[in-house]
């Protein structure tokens, strides 16, 4: 499998420590019907030929980059839930070194970096044509939609605070 380039980042902005977050609005509750919306593409794409474990993998990785710690959260319980192995979810951030994702998996994930990333990336044409070795057309449309969401996701958890929600 060749080497893909490794996506640059935003720097990092310093940031003090901040108490945990109380949430701004209950913004799901004041757009009902937008919310609705993105909850049946999450379930038609858990329903996709991508697979749960593909998609939720996705998710969680586009929400490590957005810095979302409720999505973050919620995604890497999903995964548990799924019997994924923790190791695997505890090494995510480093895929591209650690070689316990598959090429499809890794196929996956450098496009999820190159979407979530778009204002540095301009998603280049080799990156795109680069998924056609793992992926039908109809996957990649699928894969996008997923990265697409979830991005849209970490954006309202993000800008309103969404709390993660302690666990007995």
């Amino acid at each position: 499998m060749p080497i893909m380039p490794i996506v640059p980042i935003m720097p990092i902005v310093p940031i003090v420590a901040v108490a945990p977050a109380t949430q701004r609005l209950p913004y799901l509750e004041l757009a009902p019907a937008a919310a609705r919306g993105f909850h049946a593409t999450g379930e038609a794409l858990k329903a996709s030929p991508l697979g749960k474990m593909l998609v939720h993998l996705v998710f969680l990785r586009v929400s490590q980059i957005n810095g979302c710690a409720y999505c973050v959260d919620l995604h890497w319980r999903d995964l548990i839930a799924q019997d994924a192995d923790p190791r695997r979810l505890n090494s995510l951030c480093t895929w591209r070194e650690n070689g316990l994702y598959s090429a499809r998996e890794c196929a996956a994930l450098h496009w999820a970096e190159v979407v979530t990333n778009i204002g540095l990336t301009h998603a280049p044409d080799a990156d795109f044509e680069a998924l056609k070795a793992h992926f039908s057309d109809a996957e990649i449309a699928d894969l996008s939609f997923a990265i697409a969401l979830m991005n849209a996701w970490n954006r309202m958890a993000i800008s309103f605070r969404m709390p993660v929600v302690a666990q007995p």
